[in-house]
């Protein structure tokens, strides 16, 4: 699912730090704080202590008492940007009557539950899926009782690692919780039996089809810096000037944490791969792998062309960036596909050695990129030694349901082909009261965001049926 962050807020999952052009502004919003109880499941250690959980409120449209609650299960980042990002609930929020909330996830943004010391290991504990679902249950039975809207029905929506938390929402509390719209939601990773090997396959899969030979030029200018970094202190120096570092490399380990800082890039490409310009840390062009594809083809030298087509994603098409700094860029931990960096990166890590497994590394034989494997015994040392836990994924396949979810009702998976995240989410319906769809020509949760000129058809249709399925939950 980062992106997300508070620096550079826009790597995961998280990641939906974006505001595209020529889209519908935001509306306002009222920023509000509700007193969270610490910890939901221990009657002992932290007693009644609570915290200010921050949640955002837009009441114009709706019809008070009657009309749905539309709320949004924050995930891995600040709860503003994913209310900048997800249009397509402003849009259709008017035509229910709808109230609309958008809830700030634990350990996130500025909901943080020990303030200052929030991240000290002895701290970390309380940030679980769990404890976060039954903040948003609490907030929700709050919102109802408080205004007056006991009798109005609530549909959750979220995107990536949101859109997990919208379903488990409806898995678990489907006496607060009428529906769910679930975009680019990968939860199968919580299964035991899914190949982790499908992301960077997939990426791969979308540079391929950009240009007709961009994946060559890829594989062809790794095995070239490959070469390169062999020589030395001056292969090192030569990689430093060609990708106008603005820390020589000076070692191994810096050229391969050069090689995840490419491979970053190209990922948030692929899931940001949206028709129309974007903001996210820096603009981005319509259709990025496109351009980034067209930079590896123009380039008479692969190395050079790899090198434009990897600064897309950190500077942009503004270009403003006159070096880079791949550490503070671009920082390794449990996500493959990044955590970010800055607070809300410390919490995605932490979530991804306990309860979130994600994808494995590349490989070089399914994907383009050079040999980096991450495989659960390196995960398990990874997370021991940063924070002192034990992946535990064998629970959260029975937790969260693992594939098993056909006594769920009243959900709609969406999947753009485009989103290297598919590969872990459902796309086949397993029954009746469960519908997928899937976004030809679409992105990483491109549905949620607000509708614009350069919409494919595909997503046109997918947020039709979302609607349609809406209005059969409330009324039924």
């Amino acid at each position: 699912m980062e992106i997300h962050r508070l620096q550079f807020v826009l790597y995961f999952v998280v990641l939906l730090f974006m505001v595209s052009f020529g889209a519908n502004t935001p509306p306002d919003y009222v920023e509000k704080h509700f007193d969270q109880k610490l910890d939901h499941f221990n009657f002992v250690t932290y007693a009644d202590k609570t915290f200010k959980q921050r949640y955002l409120i837009q009441d114009k449209w709706w019809n008070q008492g009657k009309g749905p609650i539309f709320f949004y299960t924050g995930n891995e980042g600040p709860i503003t940007a994913f209310w900048a990002a997800t249009g397509f609930v402003f849009d259709i929020a008017p035509q229910f009557g709808a109230l609309v909330v958008f809830a700030e996830h634990r350990y996130y943004g500025e909901t943080l539950p020990f303030g200052n010391a929030t991240f000290e290991p002895a701290n970390m504990g309380l940030l679980t899926v769990e404890q976060a679902l039954a903040d948003y249950a609490l907030l929700i039975k709050f919102l109802k009782q408080s205004l007056n809207a006991t009798g109005c029905p609530v549909i959750t929506f979220g995107g990536s690692y949101g859109g997990m938390l919208s379903v488990y929402m409806r898995f678990k509390y489907p006496n607060m919780v009428t529906g769910s719209i679930a975009a680019s939601a990968p939860i199968n990773l919580l299964t035991q039996s899914v190949d982790r090997s499908f992301f960077f396959a997939a990426v791969t899969k979308d540079f391929s089809m950009a240009t007709p030979q961009c994946e060559s030029r890829v594989r062809q200018a790794f095995i070239l810096m490959m070469n390169t970094a062999a020589e030395g202190a001056s292969g090192l120096k030569k990689l430093s000037e060609i990708f106008k570092l603005c820390k020589p490399l000076a070692s191994n380990d810096d050229y391969f944490h050069l090689l995840g800082w490419i491979r970053n890039s190209f990922t948030n490409l692929a899931m940001f791969d949206y028709p129309y310009p974007t903001d996210f840390f820096s603009k981005l062009p319509g259709y990025p792998v496109k351009v980034a594809c067209q930079y590896m083809e123009d380039a008479i030298d692969v190395v050079e062309g790899l090198a434009k087509a990897a600064g897309l994603f950190y500077n942009g098409t503004a270009g403003t960036m006159k070096c880079f700094d791949i550490f503070k860029e671009f920082v390794e931990c449990a996500d493959q596909t990044g955590c970010g960096v800055g607070p809300d990166s410390k919490a995605w890590d932490f979530q991804a050695c306990t309860e979130i497994p994600l994808v494995g590394g590349s490989t070089n034989v399914t994907d383009m990129f050079p040999a980096m494997p991450w495989t659960p015994d390196m995960r398990h040392d990874y997370c021991y030694k940063r924070w002192k836990v034990t992946p535990r994924d064998t629970w959260s396949d029975v937790e969260f349901w693992g594939k098993d979810i056909a006594s769920a009702s009243n959900i709609v998976f969406s999947n753009g082909d485009l989103d290297p995240w598919r590969g872990g989410g459902v796309t086949k319906s397993p029954v009746d009261g469960i519908q997928v769809v899937t976004i030809q020509g679409g992105a990483h949760h491109l549905d949620l965001r607000g509708q614009n000129s350069h919409d494919p058809i595909s997503v046109k249709a997918a947020r039709e049926v979302e609607k349609a399925a809406i209005r059969k939950w409330i009324n039924t």
